[in-house]
């Protein structure tokens, strides 16, 4: 399935973001903040139907292209991309944020090789395979990779091994791509802490007051920071991890 809104008038001048994992969460909301900076978009994820869902509550349709897609799959990837410079004819900002949410896996001897595969092939090879196959586009046109990692990568709960290495495996492939991808490319991450996606409303006040910034973290929270690091005024900007979590993995915790 491929859903865009026609052929754009001035595609070549117009930048273009490519965020995957973009149906909903952190990933919607970094693909309408794109949208909203000018920026068309491509929107893949793996989830077709909230896809399309996702597309069609969008207001710019001729600056959108729809694209499912399993970052896991080389070749669904490659197709991917290919499609994206057919449609726009150029790539700018490559945003890797797919990745299989649920963290915690179960005690460790019940941990099936297949389910840490699955997470490893979602959360760390399909950023590989993004990069490897947008990275002549990107460039070419002096563009930007950011990778969403997680404070997980940082410190961790008991059952998430699968999650927590994966994601610190971003970490550490992100400065290993701005070293290679340098200087046409930058390439940083955003590890967020805790971002609430559903009902605030949802949320107590100790869920609040345990983060020293005073609050839960909002998608908008990540959104802006992605775009200031594809931005120009980010130019000296390359191979960081910028961590997103109002403060949580600097606050010292004793029992009492």
């Amino acid at each position: 399935m491929l859903t865009d809104g026609g052929e754009m008038t001035q595609k070549q001048r117009e930048k273009v973001a490519l965020v995957t994992g973009a149906a909903r969460g952190i990933g919607n909301c970094i693909a309408q903040a794109a949208l909203a900076a000018g920026y068309a978009v491509v929107l893949a994820d793996v989830d077709r139907e909230a896809l399309a869902q996702t597309f069609a509550r969008l207001a710019a349709p001729e600056r959108l292209l729809c694209c499912p897609a399993d970052v896991a799959d080389e070749g669904e990837v490659k197709d991917m991309v290919a499609v994206a410079l057919q449609r726009f004819g150029r790539l700018d900002l490559l945003v890797n944020n797919a990745a299989r949410a649920r963290a915690h896996a179960g005690p460790l001897e019940e941990l099936s090789l297949e389910e840490w595969n699955r997470v490893i092939g979602a959360n760390l090879t399909g950023v590989f395979l993004c990069c490897k196959h947008a990275a002549a586009a990107l460039k070419e046109s002096g563009g930007s990779i950011v990778n969403i990692a997680s404070t997980r990568a940082l410190q961790s709960e008991p059952e998430t091994e699968p999650y927590s290495a994966s994601k610190g495996g971003v970490v550490a492939l992100t400065h290993a791509l701005a070293m290679s991808l340098g200087p046409k490319v930058r390439v940083n991450c955003v590890s967020p802490g805790w971002i609430n996606t559903g009902d605030e409303s949802d949320l107590r006040p100790e869920d609040h007051l345990q983060h020293p910034a005073g609050r839960v973290g909002r998608p908008e929270d990540v959104a802006e920071l992605v775009l200031y690091l594809a931005s120009e005024k980010a130019g000296f900007i390359t191979g960081q991890n910028f961590v997103v979590d109002g403060g949580m993995t600097r606050k010292m915790i004793y029992l009492e």
